[in-house]
């Protein structure tokens, strides 16, 4: 079945059923933090504390509201540069017993310096300190390019990790074979094995811990109760995605998008094509979609089961409607603050944003009493 794109349908977003914009009449809105240097992601280590990397380098720590001052100490150097930087951080599984804490970002290759990879660490959290450091993976073959990471984590319910690797973007041909981690989803276990059960682990040529291929930039990755994995990524000059993710699919980038270059050239002529999968839903013009969240709380229980989604252009949240596995409603909100690199539901079932930018903020978002 053909796709429909809603937003191309609706001559104006306030009168077309399904999808409208929203005000903030019914919320309370607070500033946690401000003067953060291009905030990224965001995770909570407890119901009053979270951790918050900068792209810059640091990991900060925002308890009760308030943020420390101190970065937290034995964070590895990172290469800030381009869209590169220090960008997830995720939490075991098993935290509250290890402290172990996993960090993505980009870093100069050891071997050819004027290259970097997409790197993964473990460590464990003492204090105000990084311990116990391990690399669990480098993305190969190394670039030159500062862009397009993806650099995403979440983990699945049998204790395995997946990590978004983007393309590159000069690399796009090679999102779609197998001998590298451009464009890809990648499965590891927690000590950077690879899983027996992966879908390509005895496939000749290719790398045994790819999970899924045919991406472009992949910054949202949620994966629900039931085990369903929705993750987003970035299109070219419109195109932007959310996928339901399948172990061994290919998702057709660059061989088929519903985007065209940034110069206004063609990139693939096709939009279908045998064995590859369709979007779950695409926007064009672009949203550049950012963190995506899966809500859950009871702050706002008529959103439980609801996707919400950063963007940053022209910069909103993007609340999305699932039912029988179909979007029936998008809806936009909070509109006024700029460019929205991330949004997390905390423990209490309140919204946290992260607004991007050299003086990044972050943004409570709460039930009015």
């Amino acid at each position: 079945m053909k796709l429909i794109n809603v937003r191309m349908l609706c001559a104006s977003l306030l009168f077309c059923s399904g999808f409208a914009a929203s005000s903030d009449e019914d919320f309370k809105i607070e500033t946690l933090a401000e003067g953060l240097e291009h905030p990224w992601g965001i995770t909570f280590i407890s119901e009053s504390e979270m951790l918050v990397t900068e792209l810059s380098g640091n990991l900060r720590q925002v308890s009760n509201g308030v943020l420390n001052p101190e970065p937290i100490a034995g964070v590895p150097e990172v290469l800030f540069a381009g869209q590169g930087g220090l960008s997830e951080v995720t939490l075991d599984p098993n935290f509250a017993d290890n402290g172990l804490i996993y960090l993505s970002f980009s870093a100069p290759d050891a071997d050819q310096p004027k290259l970097n990879q997409l790197n993964v660490i473990q460590a464990r959290l003492d204090g105000n300190v990084l311990v116990d450091h391990k690399t669990i993976f480098k993305s190969d073959p190394p670039r030159k390019t500062a862009a397009h990471y993806g650099a995403r984590l979440a983990f699945l319910a049998d204790g395995t990790l997946l990590i978004t690797s983007g393309d590159g973007f000069n690399y796009r041909e090679q999102a779609q074979t197998l001998d590298n981690h451009f464009g890809k989803i990648l499965r590891l276990n927690t000590d950077g094995s690879i899983p027996e059960d992966n879908p390509f682990i005895t496939t000749p040529g290719a790398l045994p811990e790819i999970w899924s291929y045919g991406h472009r930039n992949l910054q949202g990755l949620v994966i629900t109760e039931d085990g369903t994995v929705y993750e987003h990524e970035h299109g070219p000059q419109g195109g932007d995605e959310i996928n339901v993710i399948l172990p061994g699919k290919n998702y057709g980038w660059p061989a088929i998008t519903y985007g065209i270059d940034y110069s206004g050239a063609m990139i693939s002529p096709f939009t279908e094509q045998p064995g590859m999968e369709q979007p779950f839903h695409y926007w064009d013009p672009s949203i550049a979609p950012s963190g995506m969240t899966l809500y859950t709380g009871a702050m706002f229980p008529h959103w439980q089961g609801n996707l919400f989604i950063a963007a940053l252009v022209p910069g909103d949240v993007r609340r999305i409607e699932i039912k029988d596995n179909k979007i029936i409603k998008e809806e936009i909100l909070f509109s006024e603050f700029g460019r929205i690199r991330n949004i997390v539901a905390a423990p209490d079932g309140s919204l946290i944003m992260a607004t991007d930018g050299d003086n990044g903020k972050l943004i409570r978002v709460s039930a009015k009493n």
